[in-house]
């Protein structure tokens, strides 16, 4: 079950600040192998053994001064929709200001819970500032200091206890399949020609939670959980902020989820928005499926699908190992295809391999390619061993691993995908001391 936690308030009030330090100590382990965070405004954290998604909305203002006030309202209208629990974020320096009341009586009239938090509350005299919030009326006033961390501890002992640890239902033990895009993709024409002409074989399942809508699918020698989130067919309003829209929307379904078909629109191509969904997808290590939809609609020349598949890959460096299919929902054009390539990438995923196996086949291509000498050091990998995780994850152990450095280890993630079947599937390279 996945937990999210939305940071809302006017810009300046240190909502990016608290944010990277929720985020900061996990998206060390996290963002472990090369490549670049894709989506600055979504990350993981946990505090008490609790494992949680942290959305900073502040990231996602855009436009001149007169439509801001609408923006932040429009992002706290979705935050309140989206998230279980939303930090409301002061500046205890400004005090209260009109636009902080704004918003406060937005999170009063919705049913979520909601800390009021002061921000650069750093000496005595600014606690006693930070009274005029309860004002507000929304209960207390949690003090914290976002630059030294002072006070988050306080808060996050209280906040945590909002979350779900567990999930009582009964949830078959079959792939969880995710179909994730931006708006008018054509995610709900793909759900409903797979489910539209079979409902007698569909099966809604009970007990379905606020969290996520799990249908299973069951034909053509299909077996898997199709991931809906609850209220993702609710139609955005025409002026709302897209890109900001469709990562909030996503980030449920991808958690709750084995592997991700993500929608991409072949008339507008691979877009920032979808890059950030993929960067979302692949920060929670779940395997990946690229459909490129309404490719019928396309011009079409001889080398088109080619470069246009060239130009997907070239987006989303260093890993670049995932499937992409094009596809026309409306001709049922591969479809299937799509479906069989989910269930390979899901047998990927899940995919062991023996120590055995793994040193018999890459401890001569070390050997033969060892890691650049540094400082005079040479790094001696002495064995490979694959960690029980729910993707690959692989630790290399060796002397000196603070001399590997990243080109290294992009070129031993290489190896393993030559070696082994992982398309589809992101990878986690460790190396340690023996």
């Amino acid at each position: 079950m996945s937990n999210i936690l939305a940071i809302v308030g006017r810009p300046n009030v240190g909502k990016s600040t608290f944010f990277n330090r929720l985020t900061a100590s996990r998206q060390a382990i996290v963002e472990e192998t090369s490549g670049v965070t894709r989506d600055r405004h979504y990350g993981k954290s946990d505090w008490n053994g609790i494992e949680f998604s942290v959305i900073d909305t502040g990231g996602y203002v855009v436009g001149s001064d007169d439509i801001f006030e609408d923006e932040i309202r429009r992002q706290v209208d979705l935050a309140i929709n989206e998230a279980d629990v939303v930090v409301f974020m002061v500046d205890a320096i400004d005090g209260l200001l009109g636009m902080d009341e704004d918003v406060a009586i937005i999170l009063r009239k919705s049913k979520k819970k909601v800390f009021l938090v002061a921000n650069k509350v750093d000496n005595p005299q600014r606690i006693n500032d930070a009274a005029e919030f309860y004002q507000l009326g929304l209960g207390e006033v949690f003090c914290l200091s976002s630059i030294n961390g002072s006070g988050t501890g306080e808060l996050l002992d209280v906040l945590v206890k909002e979350f779900n640890e567990d999930n009582p239902e009964e949830i078959p033990d079959l792939p969880k399949f995710a179909v994730v895009g931006r708006p008018n993709v054509g995610k709900s024409s793909l759900v409903n020609s797979l489910l539209g002409d079979e409902r007698n074989i569909v099966t809604p399942l009970a007990g379905t939670t606020r969290d996520s809508i799990y249908t299973r699918y069951h034909s053509f020698g299909f077996d898997f959980l199709l991931v809906d989130t609850a209220g993702v067919r609710k139609k955005a309003k025409v002026h709302e902020n897209i890109e900001f829209y469709s990562v909030m929307r996503s980030i449920r379904a991808i958690e709750n989820s084995d592997v991700c078909i993500l929608m991409v629109d072949a008339e507008k191509g691979f877009e920032s928005q979808d890059l950030n969904i993929f960067g979302i997808i692949e920060k929670n290590r779940k395997g990946v499926v690229i459909v490129v939809n309404k490719w019928d609609l396309l011009e079409k020349e001889t080398n088109t699908l080619k470069q246009f598949e060239e130009r997907i890959r070239q987006a989303i460096l260093p890993f670049s190992d995932v499937p992409i299919i094009f596809t026309s929902i409306p001709k049922k054009q591969r479809i299937f295809k799509a479906l069989e390539i989910a269930t390979q990438v899901y047998q990927n995923k899940s995919t062991r391999i023996t120590t055995s196996k793994l040193n018999e086949i890459l401890l001569p291509i070390i050997e033969k390619t060892p890691p650049p000498t540094l400082k005079g050091k040479y790094v001696r990998i002495k064995y490979i061993t694959q960690l029980k995780t729910g993707f690959p994850a692989f630790v290399f152990f060796c002397n000196h691993p603070q001399y590997v450095r990243d080109a290294y280890k992009r070129f031993m993630e290489n190896q393993l995908r030559q070696q082994f079947d992982f398309n589809g599937v992101p990878i986690q390279i460790y190396f340690r001391k023996k």
